[in-house]
């Protein structure tokens, strides 16, 4: 599904060059969980947005479901994150004029559904979350993990090929991480194929394979041990 080959990442600043990712590759199979741990500065998110298509490597190639996106243009590469990624990141990104039913309906008015189909699938994704009865309130009426759930909901929308979460957890206490890890499971369990940042090593247990970083490159890559399961 996903595959990485030999990926370089530098940022040019005048005369300073500092590589993100040294010539990095990695493969992630249909239904994988994967998490990716590291310091700060390893490189980790600069991985995410590439595999996001939200950044270009400066050389190397990405192939996600058979497809060497490394050599689309711009309107192709917004197609792709559209269609192909459901993105949940650790600040939720929530319009907080829309309420909860329009916030998820949003990645599905860019890719042109019909109005009837939108409510639709929206409110199957919202049921799988657990929100159903939250659609009418906007972001600032509901919790950290109730927005994070609308953030979940919104990244399936669409049906994507892969998940990618940052930090999923990184604003939410004990017990939303939970509710929100065990939602992501669920996900996984159902077929949903997953990457995960995050510096916290309780949550990673919660993947199945756990990828460690350091200094933009790749230095531990195994299964996860004793997993969490909620």
């Amino acid at each position: 599904m996903i595959r990485i080959e030999n990926v370089t990442k530098v940022y040019k600043t005048g005369t300073i060059r500092l590589t993100a990712l040294n010539d990095i590759s990695l493969h992630i199979g249909p239904g994988e969980f994967v998490a990716v741990m590291g310091p700060s500065g390893c490189g980790k998110s600069t991985l995410l947005n590439i595999l996001g298509c939200l950044d270009r490597m400066s050389s190397g190639h990405y192939i996600l479901n058979g497809q060497d996106v490394s050599t689309l243009g711009g309107n192709e590469l917004a197609r792709i994150r559209n269609k192909e990624i459901g993105f949940i990141f650790q600040s939720f990104n929530l319009l907080p004029r829309m309420t909860v039913l329009e916030n998820v309906e949003l990645p599905m008015v860019y890719a042109g559904v019909s109005a009837r189909e939108r409510r639709e699938r929206a409110l199957e994704a919202l049921s799988k979350v657990d929100l159903s009865e939250r659609i009418r309130h906007r972001p600032t009426e509901i919790s950290g993990g109730q927005k994070q759930r609308v953030a979940i909901a919104r990244a399936i929308v669409n049906n994507p090929s892969i998940i990618l979460a940052d930090e999923p957890t990184g604003n939410l206490d004990t017990k939303a991480t939970e509710e929100i890890m065990k939602i992501i499971q669920k996900l996984n369990n159902e077929g949903a194929t997953i990457l995960m940042v995050t510096h916290e090593p309780d949550v990673a247990r919660f993947s199945k394979r756990i990828i460690r970083m350091r200094d933009g490159c790749i230095i531990d890559d195994r299964p996860v041990q004793s997993r969490t399961i909620l």
